[in-house]
């Protein structure tokens, strides 16, 4: 075995261990081994000894071994909800590729945005985000990334780890899905997460407009300041191969579209519009979420024929289903229900709260890091769960309106950049190579956390309306 590899191997277990001699102390021993789980997790994330899907494996490991948490909650994150959503997206576009759908939509957008890297990065990024205002993060990666590959082998690039045009691609869609959460209460579980804590601690509901009209401001900087360092970054990227006149003249010799195109076409937009149209009926089929529309329409897949054979084989589904990446973002969801439940992020509020903080620039700094750290070494929601509980003990017990505070943090938990968990790990299992998010990602993480502080800071001290909900009576 090669040493250097050996040495990452160990390394792992050993940060682990250290973790849980410093740490016992402040967070109590299973919130220590919590943080040591995620400590090993990342070091394997970053340097990669072994693949980032056995990685993913580690919660169970380390939980069967040191009984941190229930080991139903930890099993359970590797088929929930967002794993039968992924599931779900694989069976609606697994026939794209034997129906040619996939090479018809290609082509259709290359004739459309063209081959230029700037016009990919506009496109994708903004779409991304603008899906992911009423979409969850993970269904815009799982709807986009399909596509986007499928217009790369269209144009000639077949393996996608090697296809300079596809970094900046598939960057977009994963960090576009991010950064777009931001933009309603429907962008994810994190959203409704903080609402309901909110309204738990004020006794009142909140209302939906509230939110978008408040964040609107830091959703259009954000986009701007993203797409401009996006484009900076890849400006000397090879453009796509081909010109918009060669992608229209493809198109058209593809010819009108065949049957089983359209049915498999129509399956993905009436499971784009079910995951849309959800609150137009909650109430009367409340089970229905987006991960079992998904699940149901790309079924269909396997009982519909054409010429005697059905759109979809399970051998075929079998065979392309991203059965890595569906244990890849378990382990990102079985992680952070480790944080949470052995009561290390807890803890970690504790101490917070007994910071020498006042309510100005520095509380806003002090939450924005916390947030912006527990969102990338895990994801939105855990950090959501974490930071909002904190942010409104702490102005609770400093006689300080939430609101302002708690909008902030909102900023600073929604989106991630560096490591292939959570909705990242979906354009890495298309093929990005992981090493990219970290190389990429860090300026984004800073440019990220300095918008979310000047944003803050400036609607905190110069927007009144910020502040006041009058319904909330919080003031």
């Amino acid at each position: 075995m090669n040493t250097k590899r050996l040495l990452y191997i160990v390394i792992g277990p050993v940060l682990f261990a250290l973790s849980v001699l410093l740490f016992s102390e402040a967070l109590g021993t299973a919130g220590a081994q919590a943080v040591g789980v995620l400590i090993w997790m990342i070091f394997w994330w970053v340097t990669r000894p072994v693949h980032m899907t056995v990685t993913a494996l580690v919660p169970i490991a380390a939980n069967a071994l040191f009984n941190i948490i229930d080991m139903g909650t930890v099993t359970s994150q590797y088929f929930s909800d967002s794993i039968v959503l992924i599931l779900g997206s694989c069976l609606l576009t697994i026939p794209w590729q034997s129906t040619g759908l996939d090479k018809r939509v290609a082509l259709k957008i290359l004739s459309i945005v063209g081959p230029t890297i700037k016009s990919q990065i506009i496109v994708w990024l903004l779409a991304s985000m603008v899906f992911s205002t009423v979409l969850p993060n993970i269904a815009v990666c799982a709807l986009f990334c399909p596509i986007a590959v499928a217009m790369l082998h269209a144009a000639g690039y077949k393996d996608i780890s090697k296809a300079a045009p596809a970094v900046p691609i598939l960057l977009c869609i994963g960090w576009g899905a991010g950064l777009g959460g931001v933009g309603s209460p429907l962008g994810g579980a994190m959203n409704v997460a903080a609402i309901s804590f909110l309204e738990e601690a004020v006794g009142h509901e909140f209302m939906y407009i509230d939110w978008v009209i408040r964040i609107l401001p830091y959703f259009i900087i954000s986009a701007i300041v993203m797409l401009l360092m996006m484009i900076f970054m890849f400006k000397k990227t090879e453009q796509i191969q081909g010109t918009k006149e060669y992608f229209e003249q493809s198109l058209k010799e593809l010819g009108p579209m065949k049957r089983e195109e359209a049915i498999v076409g129509i399956l993905f937009i009436l499971a784009l519009l079910g995951a849309f149209l959800r609150p137009l009926y909650e109430k009367i089929l409340p089970g229905l979420a987006p991960a079992y529309v998904f699940v149901i329409l790309g079924s269909l897949s396997f009982f519909i024929t054409i010429k005697k054979e059905p759109i979809l084989t399970w051998e075929a589904a079998q065979k392309d289903t991203l059965w890595g990446m569906m244990l890849l973002f378990g382990g990102g969801l079985a992680l952070g229900k480790l944080v949470n439940e052995s009561g290390a992020g807890a803890s970690i509020a504790g101490l917070i709260s007994d910071m020498n903080l006042t309510g100005g620039f520095l509380t806003i700094l002090v939450f924005a890091i916390i947030a912006v750290l527990i969102s990338e070494a895990t994801n939105s929601t855990v950090s959501a769960a974490v930071i909002i509980p904190i942010i409104l003990s702490f102005t609770s017990q400093m006689g300080l309106n939430p609101i302002p505070y708690w909008f902030a943090g909102i900023m600073a938990y929604n989106a991630e950049f560096l490591l292939p968990i959570s909705v990242r790990a979906v354009p890495c299992s298309y093929g990005l190579d992981a090493s990219h998010l970290i190389k990429k990602g860090a300026p984004m993480v800073l440019a990220r956390l300095a918008v979310v502080l000047i944003v803050s800071y400036v609607c905190i001290n110069f927007w009144p309306m910020f502040s006041n909900i009058p319904y909330l009576n919080v003031n």
